[in-house]
């Protein structure tokens, strides 16, 4: 029965790491850099706020069940830190960095854009914007990172 919920916490811990840093690096690497080009800054402020407005409720998800599952495995599997690897317990600092990382762009940048182009004021919003960028970017290293101590530190 234990083998079950490790299967299923599993999954869902993945499957919430691909959808916070995949998201990232779609936004980061892909999207950003064509609506830059592309749109001006009022019409391109105005879609990322949108984007981001999405994104983020995803992200609130993975969060959610990355911490759920993390937390779970660690402790209703494994038996407490004293029982797992490094590679654990570096990811579990990272996955504390990252978190509050995101959760202080939710509550401060983000709103900031939001009001921001809301009032037309899009020099503000474009502050606001490239701040995000570059937290997200920030955070992108730290969850690739993670990645890789996650699939290569079980060898470490």
């Amino acid at each position: 029965m234990l083998q079950n919920f490790m299967a299923i916490a599993t999954t869902l811990h993945t499957l919430a790491v691909i959808i916070w840093i995949g998201g990232m690096f779609f936004a980061h690497m892909a999207l950003r850099p064509v609506v830059a080009s592309l749109l001006e800054p009022p019409l391109r402020l105005r879609l990322m706020a949108q984007v981001l407005e999405r994104f983020f409720l995803w992200v609130w998800v993975a969060v959610i069940l990355l911490w759920l599952t993390g937390l779970w495995m660690i402790w209703g599997y494994f038996g407490g830190m004293a029982n797992v690897r490094v590679s654990i317990h570096i990811m579990l600092t990272l996955a504390i960095i990252m978190t509050l990382l995101y959760i202080y762009i939710f509550f401060i940048p983000f709103p900031n854009l939001k009001q921001a182009v809301s009032t037309e004021d899009f020099k503000q919003a474009g502050k606001h914007l490239a701040r995000i960028r570059s937290i997200i970017g920030f955070n992108l290293i730290l969850g690739l990172i993670t990645v890789i101590v996650a699939t290569g530190g079980f060898y470490l």
